[in-house]
C-alpha cells in the first residue's frame, strides 16, 4: 500500500482530503502557497461567503467534523428578493425547513486546517509554491516565497487541489499528450461590499435568508456572518452602460446605488470606500481532462473543475469529490489504478454538469427571481412535487438537497422538466388555473 501522499493546496478541499486520507493511515504532507491564514492578516475584499448544502455536509460528516463546522454556519431557509421599489418577497428554498448554510470561506478553511493538524500524520507547509512536478520520480519542487529556499518532496501519490489556476494542473498540461483544457469567463465580475451589524451587534436584515437584489443584467447578494454583518457581493458587467467600466467616481457610485438598491444604501455606511478600494474579480469556469495521471497523480476540487458561484456548489462539489474518492478506496481496497480510473470516470460528467448548471443559475438569479411568470412556474412545480414526490423533484432540490442524485442526472432530469413546464406555462389562463386538477393531469400525461 502506498503510504506517503503529497497534496498541493491546503484550501477547503485539500484540507478535507488530508483528513480523509490520514484516517486511512496515509502520511500526508500538505503544501500551501499562501501564508497561514490563522496567523497572517489576510486582506478582505475577495472572499465570497459560501453556501454549504447537503453534499458538503455529507463530506464533513464522513470524517465526523460536521458538528464542529455547524458552530460557524448560519442556516438560510429562503431567498429574500429585494425589489427596486424597496419591497421584499420570501421564496423558501425547499420544504420542511430545508436550508443552505452561510459560512465564511476563511473561517471554514481555518477550522479544516485545525482539524487536519489534529491528525498525527498530517503536516501543513505554508508559503510553499509548487514550481514543477517530476512525474517519473513523483517529486514536486517548491519555492518558499518568504525565504526563497527551494525544496523537493517525494511521495507515493500526489493530489493537486490548488484551485482554479492550479500549478499542479498546469504541470500536467505541459507534460501530457492530448490534455484537454477549456476556460470560460462570464461577462460579469464581482466586488465585495459589506452591511455591518447594528449598534448592539444585531443583524440589520433578516438573518436566516440569502438576500438578492435582482436587476436584470446585474445583481447584488448578501449572506449573513456570525458577528451580525452581511458579506455583500455585487455581480456586475465589466463593460456597458451600467458596469464597472462606467460607474467609477464616488458620485456615480452613490447615484447608482440609490437608484438600484434603495433599501440597502442606508445600511451600508462604508459603501463608497468599499466600492473604491475593494478589487474587481473575474469569474471563470474550468473544464479539463484527464483528471488522473500515471495512476499516481489526481486533480480534485477546483483544480479539476472550477465553477462560477451561482448554484452555491463549488465547495460542495469539491467535498463530494472527497466522499467519492474515499468510497472508491474502500471499494477497490487501495488499488490506486482502479481507484483513479473510476474516480475520473464518475466525477468528470458531474463536474461538467454542475459547471453548466451554475452558469444557467446566474441568469435565473439575476433575471428571473423577480419575474411573476417564473415564480408561478416554481409554485406549480412545488405543488406537483408535494403531491407526487416520487415523480418530480425540482432541479434546485435535486442539486442542493439530494446528495444521492448525481449532478449529471439532475441536469438531464432538469432539462426534461423544463421542457414540460414550457408547455404548461403556455396554456391559456395558466395564472387562473395553475393549481387545478386539469394542470396536474396534463403534467402526469407529459411525464
Amino acid at each position: 500500500m502506498s503510504k506517503k501522499i503529497n497534496i498541493i493546496g491546503a484550501g477547503l478541499v485539500g484540507s478535507l482530503l488530508s483528513i480523509y486520507l490520514a484516517k486511512r493511515g496515509y502520511k500526508i504532507d500538505l503544501f500551501e502557497r499562501r501564508p497561514d491564514m490563522r496567523t497572517a492578516n489576510i486582506s478582505a475584499g475577495k472572499s465570497i461567503n459560501l453556501a454549504l448544502s447537503d453534499r458538503g455536509w455529507k463530506g464533513l460528516e464522513g470524517v465526523g467534523i460536521a458538528d464542529e463546522i455547524k458552530k460557524i454556519a448560519i442556516p438560510m431557509y429562503a431567498r429574500a428578493i429585494h425589489h427596486k421599489d424597496g419591497s421584499t418577497v420570501h421564496q423558501p428554498y425547499g420544504k420542511d425547513n430545508q436550508a443552505i448554510y452561510s459560512v465564511s470561506r476563511a473561517e471554514i478553511n481555518m477550522r479544516l486546517m485545525d482539524l487536519a493538524e489534529q491528525q498525527e500524520n498530517v503536516n501543513i507547509h505554508f508559503n510553499e509554491r509548487c514550481t514543477s512536478i517530476d512525474r517519473k520520480s513523483l517529486t514536486a519542487e517548491f519555492i518558499n516565497d518568504e525565504t526563497k529556499k527551494v525544496k523537493t518532496a517525494q511521495s507515493d501519490l500526489l493530489f493537486g487541489s490548488d484551485g482554479a489556476f492550479a500549478a499542479s494542473r498546469l504541470n500536467m498540461q505541459l507534460t501530457s499528450d492530448r490534455f484537454e483544457y477549456n476556460q470560460h469567463y462570464i461577462s460579469a465580475g464581482y466586488k465585495e461590499l459589506i452591511i455591518p451589524s447594528g449598534p448592539n451587534g444585531e443583524f440589520l436584515l433578516e438573518k436566516n435568508a440569502l438576500h438578492i437584489w435582482p436587476r436584470g443584467s446585474f445583481m447584488m447578494i448578501a449572506l449573513p456572518n456570525m458577528d451580525g454583518n452581511f458579506t455583500c457581493t455585487l455581480f456586475f458587467p465589466f463593460e456597458g452602460e451600467k458596469s464597472f467600466a462606467s460607474i467609477k467616481t464616488r458620485e456615480q457610485v452613490q447615484n447608482f446605488f440609490e437608484e438600484e438598491f434603495t433599501d440597502a444604501v442606508p445600511l451600508m455606511p462604508t459603501l463608497l470606500d468599499d466600492y473604491m478600494n475593494n478589487p474587481v474579480s473575474s469569474l471563470v469556469t474550468v473544464k479539463c481532462f484527464p483528471w488522473t495521471f500515471d495512476n499516481k497523480i489526481g486533480l480534485i476540487g477546483d483544480a479539476a473543475h472550477a465553477i462560477v458561484p451561482f448554484f452555491g456548489q463549488g465547495m460542495n462539489c469539491g467535498f463530494e469529490d472527497c466522499v467519492v474518492l474515499n468510497d472508491l478506496i474502500e471499494k477497490h481496497k487501495e488499488d490506486w489504478t482502479k481507484i483513479f480510473d473510476e474516480y475520473q470516470t464518475l466525477r468528470k460528467p458531474d463536474g461538467d454538469a454542475i459547471a453548466d448548471l451554475a452558469v444557467a443559475n446566474f441568469i435565473e438569479m439575476r433575471d428571473k427571481t423577480a419575474d411573476p411568470k417564473f415564480l408561478l412556474q416554481k409554485k406549480i412545480e412545488a405543488r406537483f412535487n408535494g403531491k407526487y414526490p416520487e415523480k418530480w423533484i425540482p432541479l434546485y432540490s435535486m442539486v442542493t438537497y439530494s446528495p444521492h442524485i448525481r449532478y449529471s442526472t439532475a441536469l438531464k432530469e432538469g432539462q426534461k422538466q423544463e421542457a414540460i413546464m414550457q408547455k404548461i406555462m403556455a396554456m391559456p389562463d395558466i395564472d387562473k388555473k395553475w393549481d387545478s386538477i386539469e394542470i396536474e393531469n396534463e403534467m402526469l400525461k407529459y411525464l
